[in-house]
């Protein structure tokens, strides 16, 4: 085996998920490159963690509160401006992700989230201007990227219905993509940004196992050669 591309690990049981990333740490170990590493794995898909790692290294992100207490979750609501985005710390592709705008229908989530014995994550809802941005790292340089717009809502993922529209970005937001990968240790990263009413530049997410469907879509570059191209590259090494 020259080389090896992840790609989404796919759900299961928490023994199923550790039992795959092991397999990826083994491989590792036998001197098979494997990409994204298993350890830059490990950190892109766990949102609190990789957001901890990308504000370390002076990223702007959103503001965000992590608990496991609904009367903190409760308290955090009002703190972050009454209208917050919930997401599981594990996920992609905008699955498992709502909005809350009101108290009643935010104390009705955090109930059932904790019942079910889920973390509480929550980020204040920023306003995008109904599109963000993602933009396709390979080896430290942004290969490709996109605005997805929102469709009849506010998620932006073109896996729930966004659509991508063709972007060149200016240098300070692919030295921000790359930056961020670069912090999780991914080689290969789906960086996701957003542009707040003022002009900030938050990211707000890196998938380390990322989809270019859509992107691919919206680009004349071969993402798929890129991706072949590298690992080639890795396995002769």
């Amino acid at each position: 085996l020259g080389a090896l591309l992840v790609r989404p690990i796919g759900p299961g049981s928490l023994d199923e998920i550790i039992f795959r990333v092991d397999l990826l740490h083994r491989l590792e170990r036998l001197g098979v490159p494997v990409v994204n590493r298993p350890s830059a794995i490990e950190m892109a898909v766990d949102k609190y963690y990789a957001l901890t790692v990308l504000e370390q290294v002076g990223l702007k992100v959103p503001k965000t509160v992590v608990t496991e207490k609904p009367v903190e979750a409760f308290k955090a609501f009002s703190q972050l401006g009454g209208d917050v985005v919930v997401k599981p710390v594990f996920g992609s592709r905008g699955l498992g992700v709502t909005r809350a705008s009101d108290q009643e229908a935010a104390g009705r989530i955090f109930r059932l989230l904790s019942y079910n014995h889920f973390v509480l994550y929550e980020q204040e809802f920023v306003w995008h201007g109904g599109r963000d941005m993602r933009c396709f790292v390979i080896d430290g340089e942004v290969v490709a990227s996109m605005y997805r717009v929102a469709g009849s809502g506010w998620k932006t993922n073109v896996s729930r219905g966004g659509t991508p529209v063709p972007f060149k970005p200016p240098n300070n937001i692919e030295q921000t993509a790359v930056k961020a990968a670069e912090a999780l240790g991914c080689e290969i990263a789906g960086v996701d940004l957003m542009e707040t009413e003022d002009g900030t530049l938050l990211v707000h997410e890196v998938n380390s196992q990322p989809g270019f469907r859509g992107l691919q879509t919206s680009s004349k570059i071969n993402i798929a050669d890129l991706i072949a191209e590298y690992l080639i590259r890795k396995a002769k090494k």
